[in-house]
Parts: C-alpha cells; sequence; structure tokens
C-alpha cells in the first residue's frame, strides 16, 4: 500500500520533543528541542539551528553525525526534492535502512553502520571484483532503552508492504528504503538466452538484478530509484548469485 506523505505543518511528537513538517516540495523537519534532549543528522542537513543550541560537530567515533542538543530549535532538510517518511521505533525495534536514505533521529535511537549483506562477483578482465547493487553498507536503528523517531528522505512516493512469514517479493536493489531486520535479503538474478548463443558468457548481455525480501517483517520501497551499473561479466563460479554473512558492525561512518 501506498504510505501518504506527511501534509505541510504536520506536527509530530516524540517524548518532549516536537517535530514540524514545512514544506511539500523540499520540505523540512524544524523540531523544538528542551534542555535534556538531543537529534543527530549528517551534516549536510542542517539548514538552520537557534544560536542557544548546543551543535557538536561530527568525530570520528561517532559515525558521522552531527549531534543538536536543548533547548533551542534546529531545522534539517535534504537539499532535493522528495518527501520525509516518519518511522515511530517502539522499544526494541531495529530497523535497517539503505545508504542515503536517512535524515535524523532522536538520540534515544541508537544507530549503527554494517556492511551489505548481498553483493555478487563481476569478471572485471582476469579479475573479479564485488559488486554491491544496494550500496556497500546500510545503517540500523534500534530504539533500546524508550521510543524514538527516525526520519528518512524518499525520492518519489513510497510503499508499504508487511511480508507475511515465508512470503517473498522482488524490487529493484536501489529503490529499497527500509526494512526490519527480521526479514531476510538475498539477490536473484534473471538470464535470457540469446538465440543461437547459448553460453555462459552471452548470458551477461541480458540479465535483470533483483532483491527478493522474504518475510516476515515489513519493508518499504521508492518509486524513484537509481538505475544500477551492470558492467562486466559475471562470476559463474557463484552462479547461485548472492552471498549472505554476519559482518562486523561499526559506528565509524566508512569512507
Amino acid at each position: 500500500m501506498e504510505q501518504p506523505a506527511i501534509p505541510s505543518m504536520t506536527r509530530l511528537s516524540c517524548g518532549k520533543i516536537n517535530c514540524q513538517i514545512t514544506g511539500s516540495y523540499v520540505p523540512a523537519a524544524e523540531f523544538g528541542l528542551p534542555a535534556d534532549e538531543w537529534i543527530y543528522f549528517s551534516p549536510q542537513v542542517l539548514l538552520w539551528a537557534d544560536a542557544v543550541s548546543a551543535l557538536t560537530p561530527p568525530s570520528r567515533g561517532d559515525g558521522g553525525m552531527m549531534k543538536a542538543r536543548g533547548p533551542g530549535h534546529v531545522g534539517v532538510s535534504e537539499n532535493r526534492a522528495g518527501e520525509l517518511i516518519a518511522v515511530p521505533l517502539q522499544r526494541r525495534r531495529t530497523i535497517c535502512v539503505r545508504q542515503g536514505r536517512f535524515l535524523c533521529a532522536t538520540g534515544s535511537v541508537h544507530y549503527r553502520w554494517e556492511r551489505s549483506c548481498v553483493s555478487y562477483l563481476q569478471y572485471r578482465g582476469v579479475e573479479t571484483e564485488p559488486e554491491y547493487p544496494m550500496g556497500r553498507y546500510h545503517l540500523t536503528f534500534t530504539a533500546i532503552e524508550r521510543r524514538g523517531l527516525l526520519l528518512l528522505h524518499a525520492s518519489g512516493d513510497t510503499f508499504i508492504r508487511d511480508l507475511a512469514d515465508g512470503e517473498s517479493v522482488l524490487v529493484r536493489p536501489t529503490s529499497l528504503l527500509y526494512w526490519e531486520d527480521k526479514t531476510d535479503l538475498s539477490l536473484h538474478l534473471e538470464y535470457a538466452y540469446v538465440p543461437g548463443k547459448p553460453t555462459r558468457r552471452t548470458l551477461s548481455r541480458s540479465r535483470t538484478i533483483w532483491l527478493r525480501l522474504r518475510g516476515p517483517g515489513r519493508v518499504a520501497v521508492q518509486s524513484a530509484y537509481e538505475h544500477v551499473e551492470d558492467a562486466g561479466v559475471p562470476d559463474y563460479s557463484s552462479f547461485a548469485s548472492w552471498h549472505r554473512w554476519p559482518a562486523p558492525s561499526t559506528t565509524t561512518r566508512p569512507e
């Protein structure tokens, strides 16, 4: 189902933090922060802040995030068209967000960078290189001690689907917005035989790359997405086409 866009001048609240969404084409989120609350975000999305607000610049150990602590008012916005998606996180709920979709979160939401769980190998001359169609890293957010609020930026319209246990759906890798941590991800590659030349090398000329999400869990996709650059020849020694492994997480933003 489609998730309705947040109308301009909509007010949200999370505990003692107030947030107002302003604008529709390039919306901004304006936060009212009491003295004991704070939010964090990437430095480039900071739009304005009261002089009394305490801004902490990012450091290497905090994943490249800037913090704004009350009292005061702070505004954040992506410098591109789209819509804001509000994701309230109940205590101990975890969701994963594709790189480039995160806008800001309240201080009660913990985050970490994680290596992408899906990839495939490509031949490039005599060497092979891993390809990550949904990005090399993603962000994982968890409300550990109390509920929190997470704001994402989506291009186009946003669609939500609640997958039952064992139910799956195929989506374009770069259209994925967020998914619950209990949802399984894998790659699904479709090949078409070239008439008269049914060889492995010719299969790469007509290949479609999909991302398979298997429930249970909620997933969200956006209707505007980037095309995946698909160069080289696939490594058929891993023709199953996907790798899934637990990777060590880090709060340091990857270069």
